[in-house]
């Protein structure tokens, strides 16, 4: 146990010792730790060690620079060390209250979360970005609105039509400057969103692997599940729901 304490603990201050020295070359440039990625920049406004039950992490508060709206943050878990060459293994997350901290069953949010997380913590390097995109980007009080129409009837793609918005607002621009702050061009991405490969691509992120992120989850997610895979293209395997 104390050999592994002590590896976590060297990787942690190899990354701190790696992240220093770039934010003192980006200070001697003039930047003051904005990295800027194709006219979007990117602060990262605070880290610190982060222990979890999946491993120790670095985390991060990172912050849009000239931008404005919520949706321009994220906190950010790092693990290992990440250069130009590898391919991290990537999770990028919206939030979801009502899973990730109810622990709510009408989606499949936490378990989602939970998987990333302790494949990560298990992997070499990686990186998890946690967007607050709530409701898939229309926020928190329209979601629960949102809810109160599909307890009367509609899927969630209904539901969030119904009240003005797309089936999903989320833009993952953001996220891909945060990537290539990282030093990550080429990813590995724990999704089974076609759509956030194909945006971050845009922005200028290889996705060289798209690894499912599919865990098994209970009855009560499985309509949820089936309207992802069958109106949004989500790449589901909508058997295995346990």
């Amino acid at each position: 146990m104390a050999d592994v304490a002590a590896g976590i603990s060297a990787r942690s201050a190899c990354y701190t010792r790696h992240l220093m020295a770039a934010r003192k070359s980006n200070r001697r440039n003039g930047a003051r730790g904005k990295a800027k990625r194709g006219g979007q920049g990117v602060e990262i406004v605070a880290q610190a060690t982060l222990p979890t039950r999946y491993g120790q992490f670095i985390v991060m508060g990172a912050r849009g620079l000239g931008l404005k709206g919520a949706n321009d943050e994220a906190a950010v878990l790092v693990r290992g060390k990440i250069t130009a060459k590898s391919a991290p293994l990537v999770r990028v997350h919206s939030q979801c209250l009502t899973g990730d901290v109810f622990t709510s069953e009408r989606c499949d949010c936490r378990a989602q979360l939970e998987m990333a997380l302790k494949k990560i913590g298990a992997a070499r390097a990686g990186i998890l970005v946690y967007l607050p995109q709530e409701g898939r980007g229309i926020g928190l009080m329209n979601k629960l609105r949102a809810y109160e129409l599909q307890d009367r009837g509609m899927d969630t793609v209904e539901a969030n039509e119904s009240l003005g918005f797309a089936a999903d607002s989320r833009d993952y621009a953001f996220s891909a400057a945060v990537l290539k702050s990282l030093g990550a061009r080429r990813v590995r991405l724990l999704s089974n969103n076609p759509d956030k490969v194909a945006q971050l691509e845009a922005a200028g992120i290889r996705v060289v692997e798209r690894i499912p992120c599919q865990p098994r989850t209970g009855k009560r997610a499985r309509s949820y599940l089936k309207t992802k895979a069958k109106k949004m293209g989500h790449l589901l395997d909508i058997g295995n729901f346990g």
